[in-house]
């Protein structure tokens, strides 16, 4: 049982590196998103799929205390009023394959506030568990229709360094 674990922990070490910061990042902090990811029933060239529409999710401290919220944009909100809206920069799939991938995100605009957020230049997404839509339930009876799938995710805050 050990030697998995330890296959598995390489594994999701192996993942990691594959959407790494820039060398001159350096972690500001890291928090656990719980929540859900949101999907809408559409229909695309002729054939019914759920489409993403946002996230939504409580950001938690190690202590499991609520420090801020994850929203669409993607968006970054914390507890102090500062905020970050991220671009996707890098995707890996989850060593879970049921669940949305792993990301590193680039920030593109910044809240005027806020002591955490202020100097975050990246955020990485990574331990994901659950939030895929379903690849069935979505067809002309269900169209419109709005699903609320729940994952886990960390997410790392990076600020630059140089």
């Amino acid at each position: 049982m050990k030697a998995l674990w330890l296959v598995v922990g390489f594994a999701s070490a192996l993942q990691a590196q594959s959407i790494a910061p820039p060398a001159d990042a350096t972690p500001l902090v890291a928090v656990q998103g719980r929540g859900v990811q949101i999907y809408r029933c559409d229909q695309q060239i002729g054939a019914f799929a759920y489409s993403f529409v946002s996230p939504e999710a409580e950001l938690l401290n190690s202590e499991g205390l609520k420090v801020g919220e994850h929203s669409a944009g993607p968006t970054w909100t914390w507890n102090d009023g500062g905020f970050i809206v991220g671009k996707v920069l890098a995707k890996q799939a989850s060593t879970d394959a049921d669940s949305v991938p792993w990301l590193l995100l680039q920030t593109s605009a910044k809240g005027a506030v806020g002591k955490y957020l202020a100097s975050a230049a990246y955020v990485r997404r990574t331990d994901t568990h659950g939030g895929n839509a379903p690849s069935t339930g979505c067809d002309a009876t269900h169209l419109g229709t709005m699903l609320r799938v729940p994952y886990t995710a960390t997410y790392t805050f990076y600020k630059k360094t140089k």
